[in-house]
């Protein structure tokens, strides 16, 4: 092939060309008139956006912070207990031979709960009133010889000198002497088998397993043919327990920072477990007197008149304190933030603007929150607060008219 071979020069190839760079240039003045079109149409877009957004303040609810009154109600839980207790447990060995009380029974103290048979128990004391028959019966025969001897001794005793030998005046004085040590011997076992008829006779009467206490019956561990053992051991299981109800006890831990508030004579009321039921109206018995190192609460006790068994033993209950205090500033629950600085309330400042500020909770009682400073009554705080805004933004506060539940209602 000749490289060299002459090119095409014509007029009309030339004309060609200058078409198609003509073609060209004005689809690259087209294509770039479009980008710088579409650029500012953008950056129009979203400087408008952003003077919307700045100029559209974001609704939300608000309210103003109340001052409360000093004097409030605390509900705290609260643990009954028996006035009394008793737990019995079988004091000779035997076995069930009949029971007359079941659990939910009301039982008198001396009452009858259970009766035991004790065939060992019996043959022991048979055989103890035998023993101690058969040592009167030696006592009897002891004082006749030593009456005797007695007798024989003050006969030689008082015989003249010479008549008789001091030899066998000595051996009378022994034989009155060994037979008043057979006497007092003798004596002595009596006593000792007195003694063992009695003790003997004591357990006997356990074999009545009665009530101690007035109360009810809570637990029933017996039946009949059961084998009891004496003894109050972790194996030996009881056989009643009998609890006394008619006054109840209510134990409540109070917090530290409310001990000195809650004192012997405060009133307070108890409410039971059912919600139908009134509240009890009583006053702090007694109090432990100091806060318990690991739970930081003083342990406080209140005697409760159960009139009519309005509480059960071992129930849990609510009760409910009057505290007197400072007043301090009241938010709802709502209305409080957290965030990774801790607890933050929203304020509406002049023109809406948003400020956070931390602050301190005194007492949360669920849907009202008590705060011991940060804010001030009569600030508007926004409730419910979105987490996109931010520091310095503009809201616009719809004011509620109630600032929190009032001052003693239910946690």
């Amino acid at each position: 092939m000749n490289s060299n071979a002459p090119k095409d020069t014509s007029p009309g190839a030339a004309r060609g060309i200058r078409i198609l760079a003509v073609v060209l240039a004005c689809g690259l003045a087209i294509g770039y008139a479009l980008v710088h079109r579409q650029r500012a149409e953008a950056s129009a877009e979203l400087e408008k956006s952003s003077a919307d957004q700045s100029s559209h303040a974001v609704p939300v609810t608000a309210i103003r912070v109340a001052l409360g009154s000093g004097q409030d109600h605390l509900r705290l839980p609260g643990t009954t207990a028996a006035w009394y207790e008793s737990t019995l447990y079988g004091r000779i060995n035997g076995y069930v031979d009949r029971w007359s009380a079941d659990i939910g029974d009301r039982v008198h103290r001396g009452q009858v709960l259970a009766t035991m048979a004790t065939p060992d128990l019996d043959a022991e004391l048979v055989a103890a009133r035998a023993h101690l028959q058969a040592d009167t019966a030696e006592v009897a025969v002891r004082q006749a010889a030593h009456d005797f001897a007695e007798t024989t001794w003050k006969r030689w005793r008082d015989s003249p000198t010479g008549v008789v030998a001091d030899q066998e005046r000595e051996a009378k004085k022994a034989d009155f002497d060994g037979a008043t040590a057979q006497l007092a011997a003798a004596s002595a076992r009596v006593n000792l088998d007195r003694a063992q008829v009695a003790r003997l006779e004591a357990l006997t009467s356990f074999k009545e397993v009665t009530s101690p206490i007035d109360g009810v019956v809570s637990e029933r561990h017996i039946d009949i043919g059961n084998l009891v053992t004496a003894g109050s051991t972790t194996a030996t299981p009881p056989l009643y327990r009998v609890v006394s109800d008619a006054t109840v006890r209510v134990f409540v831990d109070v917090p530290q920072n409310l001990a000195d508030q809650v004192r012997p004579g405060a009133p307070v009321s108890v409410f039971p477990a059912d919600p139908s039921q009134q509240p009890i109206s009583a006053k702090v018995t007694r109090s432990a007197g100091s806060v318990d190192a690991q739970t930081r609460a003083l342990r406080v006790e209140i005697d409760v008149a159960n009139t009519g068994h309005r509480l059960t033993p071992g129930q849990y209950v609510q009760v409910e304190f009057q505290l007197r205090q400072a007043p301090l500033p009241v938010v709802p629950a709502a209305a409080l933030l957290f965030r990774s600085s801790g607890a933050q309330i929203a304020v509406v400042g002049a023109g809406g603007a948003v400020e956070f500020r931390p602050v301190t909770i005194a007492r949360d009682e669920g849907t009202r929150i008590t705060l011991a400073g940060g804010v001030a009554p009569g600030e508007l705080v926004a409730l419910n607060l979105s987490s996109q805004v931010l520091a310095g933004d503009k809201v616009e506060a719809k004011i509620q008219d109630t600032a929190a539940p009032p001052a003693g209602g239910k946690p």
